[in-house]
């Protein structure tokens, strides 16, 4: 018989997060650093999901196991890079009968061995432009089955950056520490970004499939002959996303990698050529055409039309007629 959830616990201080789990107390109370790579920690996973208020960073050298990601599975042994931002569910309900939900962040605590977790106040980032770019890292919103997996050298690289933010929070405070550690960060998302950006290169055709995907999914959604008779509105990239089984964030940048157009830009091109497709092989109003694509009003179709060619639908159907 399945246990009820239990309500996930919210933590709105480092210290609290910690001691949850038996860690020591944070290095500092706005950022701290565990590092299970170089020592040993006797901590326990809480029994629960958790809200956390600050970003999270896990550097994991051994996972083990596979995980999803979209409806293949890759052998995470090699290790893997995570991102959890404030306000984010993390962690699972170890005492329900349930499985493990792979979309959700690692737990806190779990198999401590070979694994270092950076925990990010938002508050220690205040005065610090870092502080409104890191909204701008997509990473932070992605599900552990799209996690940054590293080569031997990135992993040198991270290994290194993590090692100097900790060794920055061991010394002593002065007046300059935390922008040496505000510097250390941005260089640290600036090398994610870049290793993202090589893992949507290095799984190219796993990516060049997921569009293919994407592309059946859209040409279905505007066929005219299968169309249902309510308007179901324009296609998200929030509703292709969750019938891909990947998180916006990712299914963005994996577009944006793959095809130089943002996930939005890449709907409102197959929108375009479907609203010429059926201005000049049909004989559909342009009120039919508009609602049976998703628009809400004729008037916003002819307006979205315009702004991508110039002219109006009827002007752009007569031009060729």
């Amino acid at each position: 018989m399945q246990k009820s959830k239990q309500q996930p616990a919210s933590y709105g201080t480092l210290s609290e997060a910690l001691a949850s789990s038996g860690f020591p107390a944070p290095q500092h109370p706005l950022i701290t650093l565990i590092n299970a790579v170089d020592n040993h920690y006797d901590a326990v996973p809480p029994p629960h999901r958790q809200m956390l208020s600050f970003y999270k960073i896990s550097y994991r050298i051994n996972v083990g196991g596979t995980l999803a990601y979209g409806r293949t599975r890759f052998d995470y042994l090699e290790g893997g890079l995570f991102f959890a931002s404030p306000r984010q569910m993390i962690g699972s309900d170890l005492h329900t009968e349930e499985n493990t939900d792979l979309r959700q962040a690692p737990e806190m605590g779990g198999c401590l061995t070979g694994q270092i977790t950076l925990l990010i106040h938002p508050d220690f980032l205040i005065g610090y432009p870092l502080a409104q770019k890191i909204k701008q890292f997509n990473f932070f919103s992605y599900t552990v089955n799209e996690a940054l997996l590293l080569s031997e050298k990135e992993k040198g690289i991270i290994l290194a950056l993590l090692r100097n933010i900790e060794e920055e929070l061991n010394r002593p405070l002065d007046e300059i520490s935390q922008d040496i550690i505000i510097s250390q960060l941005e260089l640290f998302f600036s090398y994610a970004q870049r290793f993202y950006k090589r893992q949507f290169i290095t799984r190219k055709t796993l990516s060049k499939s997921i569009i293919e995907k994407m592309d059946q999914m859209l040409s279905q959604y505007f066929d005219f002959d299968k169309a249902n008779s309510l308007n179901k509105g324009l296609p998200s990239v929030q509703y292709l996303a969750s019938e891909l089984n990947l998180s916006s964030g990712y299914l963005s940048d994996l577009v944006k990698n793959t095809t130089g157009l943002s996930a939005q830009g890449y709907i409102h091109e197959v929108l375009l050529e479907k609203a010429k497709e059926q201005l000049l092989a049909t004989e559909h109003t342009i009120s039919e055409i508009a609602y049976y694509l998703g628009f809400e009003h004729p008037q916003s179709f002819s307006k979205f039309f315009k702004s991508k060619t110039r002219q109006s639908p009827m002007a752009f159907r007569n031009t060729y007629h």
